[in-house]
């Protein structure tokens, strides 16, 4: 076997271990995504799990960044090209309201049911999602900010005040739909999003 195709090899294995864990992740949380159960999912050894790996917290760590990127595929890599500011952030809250919808994954808001489990610890983990949410908040704040200078959002919007809120309506979408089951809630999501940021004109975002 070359050297090149057995790096491809490598390479497919390690996403396929980490694409099982993020769906293992979604389900049971972070900490049910053990050595030995993925190994067993996968079809490998536990020892050629490790050789991937080396730690269960590197693997956690993984499946962190593989969700990070499912995330920026769903919602802001949807909204590329549809401008900034206002219309920005009601594309950008339509498509997270949609990639809970439609149960991307089976859990869930992967980051959601992550920061619940994480949240009170101290370690990589936690900074990994920390830092995450912080840059993701971070371009929602910059947009709030973009939609009061071009005067779409009233001047005396507090940037900080409408992410909590919009963060806020994701949550309750997240825990009506996994804990409730609750087919109506997008719908109450999107109103709730709307009173925040106004109704978009017909044709428009």
């Amino acid at each position: 076997m070359s050297p090149r195709r057995s790096a491809a090899d490598a390479l497919g294995t390690r996403q396929r271990i980490v694409a099982r864990g993020l769906w293992l992740a979604s389900e049971e949380g972070l900490e049910g995504v053990t050595i030995g159960r993925l190994a067993g999912e996968v079809g490998i050894s536990k020892a050629g799990l490790l050789g991937h790996f080396g730690t269960k917290q590197a693997l956690q760590l993984a499946v962190v960044d593989a969700a990070a990127e499912l995330f920026a595929r769903e919602v802001p890599g949807r909204v590329r090209g549809v401008g900034s500011g206002l219309r920005w952030l009601r594309a950008a809250c339509e498509a997270w309201v949609s990639y809970l919808e439609r149960g991307v994954l089976p859990g869930g808001c992967f980051f959601t049911a992550a920061a619940a489990e994480f949240d009170g610890r101290e370690g990589p983990v936690r900074d990994a999602l920390a830092g995450l949410d912080s840059l993701w908040q971070r371009d929602v704040r910059t947009q709030v900010r973009r939609a009061v200078r071009a005067g779409e959002l009233s001047a005396d919007t507090d940037p900080d005040q409408l992410v909590y809120e919009l963060v806020g309506i994701m949550l309750a979408l997240n825990h009506f739909l996994q804990l409730r089951r609750d087919p109506e809630v997008p719908a109450r999501a999107r109103r709730a999003v709307a009173r925040l940021l106004g109704e978009a004109e017909p044709g428009g975002q």
